[in-house]
């Protein structure tokens, strides 16, 4: 299959959009001025269940909806639309509700990036002591877009948003003076948007200098299984990429795929089942997660099938994620208490072989905060949690409470259950007065 995207500018074209109703089609129009919209043609012609789009998860998974921007930001850009076709008034706009809607959570731009001999390394974070996460370049864009996608600002053309390196060897320099990383995770965007050729650049200078970092693993964080399973099949580089990988594998690299599915639809096609199975034979593993979603995969038969399918095409379910604080969160996001439902629920059904899949877990500021369950600690309901990743490795696996909310989407919902503060805090405030 010959590859053909579609954006903003053109999805009218696609034979399918005969049918939908015009507004739809402005809706469409409006969002996708604010958040990022691709989509390709596997997706729309193998993916998508058109008779039932409404309510079809992919295509709520790729297609902008109206309550994906909260009213008052709708109504504003699609009064600007209206009124002009200037495109750097609308431009501004567009800037200016997106900057309203946390685009760098996780303190992803005032405490990951590190520095070098003085130099603020804008491709690289290092919020965790074993692993660094690289952005290449050529690697900051998809197959096609997640409307979820925390990292939407990498897409919308803002410069002062965006994460990227061009030099890898200023990579390796870092990962020589910091033998405690011990894991690479190529990320985006999506790194296996790149030619064979362009990644082998990247990827080079890090095994030519194996013996002088200490790094043993190289995650690689993609969507394209999901959204373009011929990247492995018959794209003319799909098996230069093969041999790649089967090189990084036979230096002794623990090579591992993160990739993002996030309905067992993705899993289901003759494409994506046979690039697994090529993926799998050069030696690479392939994790699985996703955030939990509404309108997509908020069910927990959905999950379990999900998870299901994964471990019977020989991947790992890795994680499950709670959506993040950025974007469109209000649209996607479910409470607390119903993504640990969920989560319990889904896991009683499987097998565990299944049950390697850590959740629901909230990617925040101080760390990779679990959802251990929901109890009941002298006569008082809380939250039980605990970190899986946290900027200081002596947090990580203690158990801390916090009070019971229903209503709660986010730890910032959360206040603490038998303290004035959480036990991380007071050290968490040191931390960021030390990196200052």
């Amino acid at each position: 299959m010959k590859y053909k995207a579609y954006t903003l500018r053109n999805f009218q074209s696609i034979p399918q959009f005969k049918k939908i109703p015009e507004d739809v089609i402005q809706h469409i129009k409006v969002v996708g001025s604010v958040l990022p919209f691709k989509v390709n043609n596997y997706v729309i012609d193998e993916l998508i269940d058109w008779n039932h789009y409404k309510t079809d998860p992919i295509y709520h998974l790729t297609f902008p909806q109206k309550e994906m921007l909260k009213p008052s930001h709708y109504n504003e850009m699609e009064s600007i639309l209206q009124q002009t076709s200037d495109k750097s008034v609308i431009k501004d706009v567009s800037n200016d509700i997106r900057r309203q809607l946390n685009p760098h959570p996780a303190g992803q731009t005032d405490q990951n990036v590190p520095t070098l001999n003085g130099q603020s390394l804008w491709g690289i974070q290092h919020k965790y002591r074993e692993i660094v996460l690289f952005f290449p370049t050529a690697g900051q864009t998809c197959h096609s877009y997640c409307t979820f996608c925390f990292r939407w600002p990498q897409f919308v053309g803002m410069t002062d948003m965006k994460f990227a390196m061009k030099e890898s060897e200023l990579l390796v320099n870092y990962l020589k003076h910091h033998p405690e990383v011990t894991d690479i995770l190529f990320t985006g965007g999506d790194p296996m948007i790149m030619k064979c050729k362009v990644f082998e650049r990247y990827m080079q200078p890090i095994l030519e200098n194996l013996e002088e970092t200490n790094i043993q693993t190289i995650r690689i964080g993609t969507k394209s299984l999901s959204f373009w399973p011929y990247k492995y099949l018959t794209d003319s580089d799909a098996d230069d990429y093969l041999r790649l990988f089967e090189k990084i594998v036979s230096k002794g690299i623990n090579l591992a795929f993160m990739a993002h599915f996030s309905h067992p639809r993705e899993l289901e096609t003759e494409a994506v089942q046979k690039a697994i199975s090529r993926l799998r034979s050069t030696g690479l593993q392939i994790r699985t997660q996703s955030p939990l979603l509404r309108h997509i995969n908020d069910s927990a038969d959905v999950w379990a099938d999900m998870w299901r399918k994964q471990v019977n095409l020989n991947c790992i379910p890795y994680y499950m994620f709670v959506a993040r604080d950025t974007g469109a969160q209000h649209y996607f996001a479910v409470t607390l208490e119903n993504a640990w439902n969920i989560f319990r629920e889904a896991y009683q059904q499987v097998s565990g072989v299944c049950r390697t899949v850590r959740g629901p877990s909230m990617s925040c500021t101080p760390g990779k905060v679990q959802i251990l369950g929901i109890s009941e600690i002298n006569h008082k309901k809380v939250f039980t949690l605990r970190f899986l990743q946290s900027r200081n490795p002596e947090w990580t696996g203690k158990p801390f409470y916090a009070n019971f909310n229903e209503h709660a989407i986010w730890l910032d919902d959360l206040t603490p259950a038998f303290d004035d503060q959480f036990f991380f805090e007071e050290e968490y405030e040191e931390l960021l007065v030390a990196e200052e």
